[in-house]
Formats: structure tokens, sequence, C-alpha cells
């Protein structure tokens, strides 16, 4: 029964990915939980996080999300705010790494246009249709 327990262990110990440690995923879990010194900086910090998505929750932000990708999107967050980067540019860099879904206020332009093009224009078009028929009346 012994070797049957070193077997499982020694299998499962091979199959993590390599330069996997469980320091890693404490040094991340602790930056990704832990507040900034500045109130200002986490306050930013913070508003950043929530304006973000998860990209394994998809409904939840970074900020509310448990998700090992949300933790390390913490992480890189606050790491770099402590670095000196703004908001802003954490936001184009992360927007440039995984896409404009990343964030919950898409820019208008590139490829978001139609999103806002096209209401407007389907209004428009209503209110010509009501107008049209008013004046049939």
């Amino acid at each position: 029964m012994r070797r049957l327990w070193l077997m499982i262990a020694a299998i499962a110990f091979l199959a993590l990915p390599s330069g996997y440690t469980a320091a890693q995923t404490a040094d991340s879990a602790s930056m990704a939980n832990t507040q900034l010194a500045d109130p200002a900086q986490e306050a930013e910090a913070k508003e950043l996080m929530e304006s973000l998505r998860c990209l394994t929750c998809q409904s939840q932000s970074i900020a509310d999300s448990d998700a090992e990708m949300a933790v390390d999107m913490r992480h890189l967050v606050r790491s770099r705010m402590q670095a000196g980067e703004s908001p802003e540019d954490i936001r184009q860099w992360l927007i440039e790494r995984y896409g404009d879904y990343i964030s919950y206020a898409p820019e208008a332009g590139g490829i978001t246009w139609p999103l806002y093009a096209i209401p407007a224009f389907l209004v428009l078009i209503a209110l010509g249709l009501f107008v049209r028929r008013l004046r049939r009346s």
C-alpha cells in the first residue's frame, strides 16, 4: 500500500508543469491581495481592476474573481502601479495583450465603432418611419 502512495506522489510530482513552484503562486497571491502602501495609488488600482474583465469568469471583474488568472492580473496591476506606471498605461498594455474584450468600457474606434454606430442608425431609421407615418395621417 505504501508503494502505491509513493507511486501516486511521484506521478503527481512529475505531472507538474516545469518551473511551477508553490512559492510562485504564493507570491502572486500575496501581492494580488495586499493593498498598496499609498492609499491614492490603491484607489486607482482598485478602480482599474473593477473596469477589467476576468478572462476566465467573463462575468466578473478581476477585483471580484477568485480565478487564478484574475489573481495574476491583480498582482500585475498592483506591481506595475507600485513601479510607477499610470492606470491608463496598464490598461493599454492589457488591451494590447488580450484585446478589447478585457475592458468593460472598450474605446470607440477600430473594430468597435459599429457597436456605437448601428444603434444610432437604427434610431434614426425608426424616427424617419415615425415622421413619415405622422405626415400620412
